[in-house]
């Protein structure tokens, strides 16, 4: 702490007065440092002029808000695709995409049965080593298997997820089993329900076989169990906040995952995992069954190995289901009837020009797209200060988890830092309601700025690691898909691109990251660090 902080804990200990609560002088001094660069931040907040004629990035709707309908779809067919053979050895499948397992299963060479007993093994062979697993859904899954064979036996086939094994970030409400969040004060909690994700799901005919870890509410790949491994390097965490997602997927324990994002936690894990992540449109899919921390800003997508695969996924997942109100049907095409050679693509030039690690892999990965006919744009994205309007994110967190503070219950979190929920949860307490208003009208400057953007390009490019892109699209609700375009040295995934699309254009940025992956192959590599494990 400098000396001209301007806060103390002296003023601290007064300013809790002004809002009820009384922390310890440990928690005070914990909280110091990001309190006082509060300050700083609403000095930056301040410095952008605000009209009186801009509204903040908040609607109020005088009556109930009155759901969408549940959108209809037809299954998308993969029958134009060749059956591939079943190997004689059924767990060298267990890294396959969700396409070549689907036609497996469809073709009646495996059962799911079968699939599902076989990532059942590999789960509780390697969860020790990764500890990516809080629930097996075992018993669940068999049934759901067994009923999917059934149905296909009697030539009902509900589409490429019919049978496919898959698992779940343990903020997702499954009835009767635990729903977690990761958390201490929550690893006994039941909530009686299945999420609106989990029933997409299981009327798409998926089986779910775990409920797959998270850090702590949403942060982090530390949970109350410990921490979740990287496939590729058991000594470093997988990221978070859906660490068992995009770990199990990248060490084939699953077929896919689904994984949440309020700002980095699907795109940062899969970057680390070296595995394909879409994060939707906000409002795409419905949040309904799911833990909220941020309610402007939660997003529900899927981790899986292949780009294609996410497209099956969300095509089983999106649209409104009738219960949340934020939800909203729009088209998706999958494939989508898109030339690449007639998008115009963005690259968020400023960004590319840095030096980094991983500067030569993005620079590769904009001469494959020039190579496949893409017209590539430089662009730069809307100058604001963008990492102070992070306070609209903790202040909706801090009133979701207002009981755990009071309460004093986030003392049985595990991480106790200053870079952790508890301390910033009680920093929150102290940012003022003028400033989360006038922080949410910045926000509607961006909306505004990024759609005459979008109104210029189809779809853009940013690196990985560009935190500023990152948050800035996390507040605009625009949908992102990150894959794997680098390794290193020793082959592990150390690098991603990340796509950025118009909002409710998620088949643009799909079929552009497919048509990278099929001219290139890291998104095919498996990870080779668990010892003595054959993978």
């Amino acid at each position: 702490m400098s000396d001209d902080a301007k806060i103390t804990p002296d003023v601290l200990a007064e300013a809790e007065k002004v809002i009820g609560l009384e922390f310890t002088p440990a928690e005070r001094e914990l909280m110091l440092d990001g309190v006082n660069k509060r300050l700083d931040d609403y000095t930056k907040l301040r410095a952008v002029s605000l009209p009186n004629h801009v509204a903040p990035a908040l609607q109020f709707i005088p009556q109930s808000p009155i759901p969408q309908s549940p959108v209809s779809r037809l299954p998308i067919s993969l029958d134009h695709m060749p059956a591939p053979q079943r190997p004689s050895n059924l767990e060298d499948v267990a890294f396959w995409p969700v396409a070549q397992l689907a036609r497996l299963v469809q073709t009646s060479q495996v059962t799911s049965v079968e699939l599902t007993k076989m990532y059942l093994a590999r789960l509780k062979r390697y969860d020790p080593q990764l500890h990516c697993v809080i629930t097996l859904t075992e018993e669940r899954a068999l049934a759901q298997a067994k009923q999917a064979d059934e149905e296909m036996a009697d030539g009902r086939y509900r589409g490429p997820l019919h049978g496919i094994p898959w698992g779940a970030k343990d903020l997702l409400a499954v009835k009767g089993y635990p729903t977690t969040w990761g958390a201490a004060p929550f690893k006994e909690q039941i909530i009686d329900e299945n999420a609106a994700v989990v029933r997409r799901l299981d009327e798409a005919g998926a089986v779910l076989i775990a409920k797959l870890t998270m850090g702590a509410l949403a942060w982090g790949d530390v949970w109350f169990g410990g921490q979740t491994r990287n496939p590729w390097n058991l000594e470093q965490g997988s990221s978070g906040s859906s660490a068992g997602s995009a770990s199990a997927v990248a060490a084939g324990l699953v077929g896919f995952a689904i994984g949440t994002e309020t700002y980095g936690s699907i795109v940062s894990p899969a970057n680390r995992c070296g595995v394909t992540g879409l994060r939707p449109t906000y409002g795409r899919v419905s949040r309904d069954g799911a833990m909220a921390l941020s309610w402007s800003m939660d997003k529900i997508g899927p981790i899986c190995r292949a780009v294609e695969d996410c497209a099956l996924v969300f095509d089983a997942i999106h649209g409104a289901d009738g219960v949340d109100a934020t939800a909203v049907t729009r088209p998706f095409e999958w494939p989508p009837k898109i030339d690449i050679t007639k998008l115009r693509i963005g690259y968020t030039a400023g960004a590319f020009a840095k030096e980094r690690d991983n500067k030569p892999a993005d620079d590769a990965a904009l001469a494959v797209l020039r190579n496949l006919g893409a017209t590539l744009v430089p662009i730069e994205l809307p100058n604001y200060p963008v990492p102070a309007l992070n306070l609209i994110l903790q202040a909706e967190a801090a009133a979701a988890f207002d009981e755990l503070t009071r309460s004093g219950q986030d003392d049985l979190l595990v991480r106790q830092t200053a870079d952790s929920w508890p301390n910033v949860l009680r920093q929150a307490r102290l940012i003022t309601a003028v400033e989360y208003i006038q922080a949410n009208r910045i926000r509607a400057l961006l909306v505004q700025e990024m759609a005459e953007l979008m109104g210029q390009i189809d779809l853009y490019i940013a690196p990985f690691g560009d935190d500023y892109n990152l948050l800035l699209t996390n507040l605009t609700g625009h949908p992102a898909v990150v894959l794997p375009n680098g390794v290193s040295e020793a082959g592990a995934p150390n690098s991603s691109l990340t796509l950025m699309g118009d909002l409710y254009d998620e088949a643009a940025i799909l079929a552009v990251a497919q048509a990278y992956q099929t001219a290139t192959d890291f998104h095919e590599r498996r990870p080779f660090s668990l010892v003595n494990s054959r993978l």
